[in-house]
């Protein structure tokens, strides 16, 4: 009987099952990635499979452990499935990591880039994007997130997660968390640990995060910018041409005029303005559900006005946003029905595509 279900197993279909499984950090199939190494069959029904890991200190070997093994134990006839890992060879390393970078498209080609700015630091920008990243991800989107903000960079807390990026042959893979591939300069510092770069250092390092990472295939990709109009920024219009701003603002005054720098800025250099968030619009009382308008109101229709542009949504301040940011989950996963996650991923879904005038820009020559 034990002979009867050891040939019962196809050791094919078990080495197809196990190579679907999406290896976690990639977000590609194993099989692609050439990292199911090999399956045997064995007397009643049992089946061992071994699996390269990207890396020796992997973050998520043991959900994927799991998930191939219960990937193999669906196979017809197998009655138990173990699963070996062990980590890449340092030449397959090396080899894989060239595979990597000629197979992912540039970040700057991505169809929709949106440059977060606020001007200033304090108004929720960071916030803002990465509800809108999470929105755009649970409605089937690829989504990225290239956390800009060097010195104030604040994507891991907002995201709950805190860990050096895979490194595979000079192509570092983003981390991922709700759905979204996340790349910032927290992941490489403590979390009490200053950022004291300068200007060189900082263009370097924006270069490297969207040429030395693969991002994949992208249908977004959100740009958290530092407030100001510093050497970041100027390097990002550089190297992300066809970025479009998205100008985050509070209804009050002093906010609303300093983001209209970052919108003067983008228009000088020709970068279209997709539109303008209002957060904070107003504080929702949690225990009656009133709104009071703690900044002021107009803001948000004042910068609009100012950018010749619309205001995108008025997101307003509730206790669930707050508490969302602190626990690492986006409000519009963690609760979406409040009042700040039902806007945020109303703007979400509503987001314009707004392309750069090819007007004074470098167009490439084919002579026939």
């Amino acid at each position: 009987m034990s002979m009867l279900a050891a040939r019962s197993v196809d050791a094919g279909e078990a080495r197809a099952a196990a190579g679907a499984v999406l290896e976690p950090e990639a977000g590609v199939p194993l099989a692609d990635l050439g990292l199911v190494d090999d399956v045997s069959v064995h007397p009643g029904g049992r089946v061992r499979v071994r699996v390269h890991l990207l890396t020796r200190d992997h973050p998520s070997a043991d959900a994927l452990a799991e998930a191939v093994r219960a990937a193999v134990s669906k196979v017809s006839g197998v009655r138990r499935a173990s699963v070996d890992l062990a980590p890449l060879p340092e030449r397959a390393r090396a080899e894989l990591g060239d595979r990597l970078r000629a197979g992912s498209p540039p970040a700057g080609r991505t169809p929709r880039i949106y440059a977060v700015a606020s001007g200033k630091g304090g108004v929720g920008k960071s916030t803002i994007t990465a509800n809108l990243a999470a929105a755009l991800a649970a409605a089937g989107q690829r989504v990225g997130v290239l956390d800009a903000d060097v010195w104030g960079y604040s994507v891991p807390q907002l995201f709950g997660v805190r860990r050096s990026p895979i490194a595979i042959g000079g192509v570092m893979l983003p981390v991922r968390a709700h759905g979204v591939r996340l790349m910032s300069t927290g992941f490489f510092v403590s979390e009490d640990q200053p950022v004291v770069w300068r200007g060189p250092m900082l263009h370097k390092a924006l270069e490297q995060f969207l040429a030395d990472v693969c991002w994949g295939e992208l249908d977004v990709l959100l740009l958290d910018l530092p407030p100001g109009t510093g050497d970041i920024t100027l390097s990002l219009l550089e190297l992300v041409p066809d970025a479009a701003l998205l100008a985050v603002t509070t209804p009050q005054a002093a906010a609303r005029a300093v983001a209209a720098r970052v919108v003067r800025m983008a228009r000088d250099a020709r970068m279209p303005v997709a539109g303008v968030v209002e957060n904070m619009s107003a504080a929702v009382c949690a225990h009656c559900g009133d709104s009071t308008p703690l900044f002021g109101e107009g803001g948000g229709d004042a910068l609009a006005e100012q950018a010749g542009t619309e205001v995108l949504g008025r997101v307003p301040l509730d206790l669930p946003l707050r508490e969302a940011g602190d626990e690492g989950v986006p409000v519009v996963l963690r609760s979406p029905g409040v009042p700040s996650a039902v806007e945020l991923t109303r703007i979400a879904a509503t987001l314009p595509v707004a392309r750069r005038s090819l007007l004074g820009r470098s167009l490439p020559l084919m002579v026939r």
